[in-house]
Protein backbone atom coordinates (compact mmCIF):
# COMPACT_ATOMS: atom_id res chain seq x y z
CA UNK A 1 0.00 0.00 0.00
CA UNK A 2 1.13 2.80 -0.86
CA UNK A 3 1.48 6.03 2.15
CA UNK A 4 1.16 9.25 2.11
CA UNK A 5 5.05 9.78 2.70
CA UNK A 6 5.50 8.26 -0.56
CA UNK A 7 3.45 10.05 -2.56
CA UNK A 8 4.71 12.89 -0.53
CA UNK A 9 8.62 12.36 -1.92
CA UNK A 10 7.42 11.43 -5.32
CA UNK A 11 5.06 15.02 -5.46
CA UNK A 12 8.21 16.57 -4.03
CA UNK A 13 10.61 15.42 -6.59
CA UNK A 14 7.99 16.31 -9.67
CA UNK A 15 7.77 19.61 -8.27
CA UNK A 16 11.88 20.30 -7.36
CA UNK A 17 12.20 19.22 -11.24
CA UNK A 18 9.27 21.11 -12.88
CA UNK A 19 10.84 24.16 -10.99
CA UNK A 20 14.23 23.26 -11.95
CA UNK A 21 13.03 23.10 -15.38
CA UNK A 22 10.96 26.11 -15.89
CA UNK A 23 13.42 28.57 -14.35
CA UNK A 24 16.62 27.08 -15.77
CA UNK A 25 15.22 25.76 -19.20
CA UNK A 26 12.00 27.52 -20.44
CA UNK A 27 12.45 30.68 -18.72
CA UNK A 28 15.58 31.81 -20.49
CA UNK A 29 14.73 30.26 -23.81
CA UNK A 30 11.49 32.46 -23.82
CA UNK A 31 13.32 35.68 -23.45
CA UNK A 32 16.60 34.48 -25.14
CA UNK A 33 15.19 32.90 -27.85
CA UNK A 34 11.52 34.53 -27.83
CA UNK A 35 9.93 30.64 -27.48
CA UNK A 36 7.31 31.05 -24.68
CA UNK A 37 5.21 27.77 -25.14
CA UNK A 38 7.96 25.79 -22.95
CA UNK A 39 6.92 28.17 -20.00
CA UNK A 40 3.20 27.79 -21.28
CA UNK A 41 4.05 23.82 -21.59
CA UNK A 42 5.73 23.75 -17.98
CA UNK A 43 4.05 26.26 -15.98
CA UNK A 44 0.57 24.15 -15.58
CA UNK A 45 2.01 20.84 -14.53
CA UNK A 46 4.46 22.73 -12.03
CA UNK A 47 2.10 24.87 -10.34
CA UNK A 48 -0.52 21.73 -9.67
CA UNK A 49 2.93 20.29 -8.46
CA UNK A 50 3.31 23.23 -6.10
CA UNK A 51 0.04 22.94 -4.29
CA UNK A 52 -0.05 19.35 -4.16
CA UNK A 53 3.34 19.74 -2.36
CA UNK A 54 1.67 22.52 -0.18
CA UNK A 55 -1.11 20.49 0.54
CA UNK A 56 0.55 17.16 1.48
CA UNK A 57 3.47 19.16 3.55
CA UNK A 58 0.11 20.77 5.52
CA UNK A 59 -1.32 17.21 6.02
CA UNK A 60 1.46 15.40 7.05
CA UNK A 61 2.26 18.06 9.81
CA UNK A 62 1.31 16.34 12.30
CA UNK A 63 2.41 12.99 11.52
CA UNK A 64 6.35 13.87 11.31
CA UNK A 65 5.75 16.18 14.40
CA UNK A 66 7.04 19.28 12.77
CA UNK A 67 7.92 21.99 14.65
CA UNK A 68 6.92 25.70 13.42
CA UNK A 69 10.63 26.34 12.32
CA UNK A 70 11.08 23.16 10.41
CA UNK A 71 7.18 23.58 9.05
CA UNK A 72 8.18 26.96 7.88
CA UNK A 73 11.47 25.55 5.99
CA UNK A 74 9.41 22.53 4.41
CA UNK A 75 6.86 25.48 2.99
CA UNK A 76 9.89 28.09 2.11
CA UNK A 77 12.12 24.76 0.30
CA UNK A 78 9.22 24.90 -2.44
CA UNK A 79 10.49 28.33 -3.86
CA UNK A 80 13.59 27.39 -3.23
CA UNK A 81 15.81 25.57 -6.13
CA UNK A 82 16.91 22.71 -5.27
CA UNK A 83 15.06 23.09 -1.74
CA UNK A 84 12.71 19.96 -2.08
CA UNK A 85 15.48 17.52 -2.87
CA UNK A 86 17.34 19.05 0.45
CA UNK A 87 13.88 18.18 2.41
CA UNK A 88 13.54 14.70 0.65
CA UNK A 89 17.32 14.16 2.26
CA UNK A 90 16.85 15.79 5.56
CA UNK A 91 13.18 15.24 7.11
CA UNK A 92 11.59 11.99 4.66
CA UNK A 93 13.96 9.92 3.92
CA UNK A 94 15.20 9.03 7.30
CA UNK A 95 11.65 8.10 8.05
CA UNK A 96 11.75 4.87 5.38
Amino acid sequence: MVSFVSIFRVVAFLEGLSYILLLFIATPIKYLLDEPQYVKLLGMPHGLLFMGYIVLAILLKKDFEWNTSQFGSVLLAAVIPFGTFYIDRKYLKPVE
